[in-house]
């Protein structure tokens, strides 16, 4: 069935269809006025009728329907059909009142009913088509997304490890790190607040933006931790990044690719993470040098081809990701487009 959609052939039979039945409604024309007149009526016929379906699908329905701008459509709508039914007229007056010489034919309103009737019926035809195709599209989504979220379940239950043993051996081990080792425990604090984060802040459709943002400033800092001197590493957080929600996790992989692939150069190697709110849209921007003679960073590996799959069906048309891949440096800039008050 996608092959059915992905090549048009629902495009393609319906103007099979309406071609060749309006070819057998007007055989009669060869005999009475030509074929010359015949071609010419199955022409304008057509043209008009695709350019009324394909305006409405594509202009009026996006930009009025879509928009529950409902009133809007329909004028524009009726408009559009006069205009269709006002061209054919026109047509029909030349073709029925003149060419074939039949004088009770050369009123300009003559046809209009039937005109506007014709094209009112492939409109509506039309949009119906386009519409179960959407409905068929949108189910296959959904199915898609309990398909995904069952099967992330199974992995998780698989992977799970008891939580309870895991903080209990936590803090015996941070009580058996000296308390003048300050790095130490809190590294192991910061590796405490994210693993609890994932455990047990992380299983709803979004988080708190404030929770995320302490999970990912937890995660830098032990990475900063590992680099020396020679590692700029610098993460900066917007003002506004505060009293709205997001799906969570949603971030974590675009910084784990930065410093795994993060050039390692006597100097110069850098790391820039920003996370700022722009009006409905929060924009994320993780920059890293890496070696000029290596492949490109993996941005197909599992990890960012996962978050990739669910930004689609989170965000899907709320998103944009753009990526960057130059000789010495990688960038990616992701915008999610949300809802929810500023925060000031």
């Amino acid at each position: 069935m996608n092959h059915f959609w992905r090549y048009k052939l629902d495009h393609i039979l319906f103007w099979t269809a309406t071609v060749g039945f309006l070819v057998y409604t007007r055989l009669e024309l060869i005999k009475e006025a030509g074929l010359e007149q015949f071609a010419l009526e199955i022409v304008v016929r057509n043209v008009l009728v695709a350019a009324l379906v394909y305006f409405n699908w594509l202009v009026l329905i996006p930009r009025y329907a879509q928009q529950k701008k409902i009133a809007a459509y329909f004028f524009f709508a009726i408009t559009s059909l006069a205009v269709y039914m006002l061209l054919k007229n026109i047509h029909d007056v030349y073709l029925h009142g003149f060419v074939m010489n039949d004088e009770s034919k050369r009123s300009f309103f003559h046809n209009s009913y039937y005109n506007f009737s014709i094209g009112l019926f492939y409109l509506t035809f039309f949009v119906a088509l386009q519409l179960s195709k959407e409905w068929y599209f949108q189910r296959e989504l959904i199915r898609q997304m309990e398909v995904d979220k069952l099967s992330s379940e199974l992995e998780y239950l698989k992977a799970q490890i008891n939580p309870h043993f895991v903080f209990n051996s936590i803090n015996t081990i941070y009580f058996q790190i000296d308390k003048q080792n300050t790095p130490a425990r809190e590294s192991l604090s910061a590796f405490s607040e994210m693993l609890r984060y994932q455990l047990y802040e992380c299983n709803g459709k979004e988080i708190a933006i404030e929770k995320e943002i302490m999970y990912l400033q937890n995660y830098v800092s032990l990475q900063r931790m590992r680099k020396d001197e020679n590692y700029s590493i610098s993460f900066a957080v917007g003002e506004k990044m505060k009293g709205f929600m997001i799906s969570p996790l949603l971030f974590i992989p675009f910084i784990e690719n930065a410093f795994k692939h993060i050039s390692h150069h006597a100097d110069k190697n850098e790391i820039r993470i920003n996370i700022a709110r722009h009006e409905d849209a929060v924009k994320l921007s993780v920059f890293n040098t890496k070696e000029s003679n290596t492949a490109a960073p993996d941005h197909q590996g599992i990890g960012l081809k996962n978050v990739k799959r669910r930004l689609e069906l989170l965000y899907r048309n709320r998103h944009e990701l753009i990526i960057e891949d130059r000789s010495d440096s990688y960038e990616i800039r992701l915008s999610l487009f949300i809802h929810g008050d500023a925060g000031e």
